[in-house]
């Protein structure tokens, strides 16, 4: 077993990919609060929302009005999904000072997800990447299914490293590597992050894993064996993928920053107020927090 490391860089995805699936209308008030809980729980890397069509995405249509109204801290980046170059340019009218695309390794997902090939998804990103670099805008790389697809099952992870590689051979200076409906198992992940590691420093690779077999922890575990560095989780376990059935929310960071804290691993935020971010969001959907670490912290108080 490798030596683990010091420190976990988090990032913290419920503004957007935790809210971007539910139904009901979220307040701007709201979000931007959820924002600010996190910020206070020491949480340094957030991606707030995602400049996106509100036809497909109706949650997201506020995006501009919620980055308008997030505090300044220099201690914290925050970041927006933008698909295209419509996105782009409102994001930057916005002030976000940090993006993100998306792509896939399974083609059939691409098309439901994006409507568009995975070489044409590269096409679309590439004005994007040129005019992040003219401005000195960092961009962000999501690879969806890398251990598994709903339509097209298995995902051999050449295409995941394939992809992963073109992306950040285009600019992208992190990878996020996405079980998107939740099917990895440990040996499965660490096999596929291993693979996309011989083409990518691990320091650029990130895990983004839902878990809805209940293996994300596991996963990341094994991912950090193999030298992931990066995590990517949602508090209260928010989360879905409208054009991923079956999939079920992100692995929460209640639960992630417990299980590092109880390794010894820094992340650098209070547990205590991060569980307090999700119990305030998960009040406003007016559900319970899918967090088993904020349940049994909850009952024992």
């Amino acid at each position: 077993m490798m030596s683990l490391p010091q420190s976990i860089k988090i990032v913290e995805v419920s503004p957007r990919d935790g809210l971007q699936n539910e139904s009901q209308v979220i307040a701007v008030n709201d979000k931007v609060q959820l924002i600010n809980d996190l910020r206070t729980a020491g949480v340094k890397h957030i991606e707030v929302t995602g400049f996106v069509s509100p036809k497909w995405v109706p949650q997201l249509a506020d995006a501009q009005e919620v980055a308008r109204q997030l505090a300044p801290d220099e201690d914290v980046v925050y970041s927006a999904l933008t698909p295209n170059m419509k996105g782009f340019e409102a994001a930057m009218d916005s002030g976000i000072k940090e993006v993100a695309v998306f792509t896939a390794a399974s083609e059939t997902f691409n098309q439901k997800n994006i409507n568009c090939s995975i070489e044409e998804s590269f096409e679309r990103f590439a004005p994007i990447l040129e005019q992040a670099k003219q401005q000195n805008i960092k961009v962000r790389g999501y690879v969806s299914c890398v251990l598994g697809c709903p339509y097209e099952g298995d995902i051999d992870s050449e295409q995941v490293a394939a992809v992963s590689e073109k992306l950040f051979a285009m600019g992208c200076y992190e990878i996020s590597l996405g079980d998107t409906i939740g099917v990895g198992t440990p040996l499965k992940a660490q096999r596929m992050f291993a693979q996309v590691a011989k083409r990518i420093p691990t320091n650029s690779l990130a895990v983004h894993f839902h878990d809805t077999y209940g293996q994300a922890l596991a996963n990341i575990l094994a991912c950090i064996q193999e030298g992931a560095r990066i995590i990517d989780a949602s508090v209260a376990g928010l989360g879905g993928c409208p054009y991923a059935p079956g999939a079920s929310g992100n692995v929460s960071t209640e639960d992630v920053v417990y299980m590092l804290h109880g390794m010894d691993i820094k992340t650098g935020i209070d547990l205590d107020k991060l569980i307090t971010a999700g119990q305030n969001i998960s009040k406003v959907l007016g559900r319970s927090v899918n967090s088993k670490v904020a349940n049994a912290c909850r009952s024992s108080s």
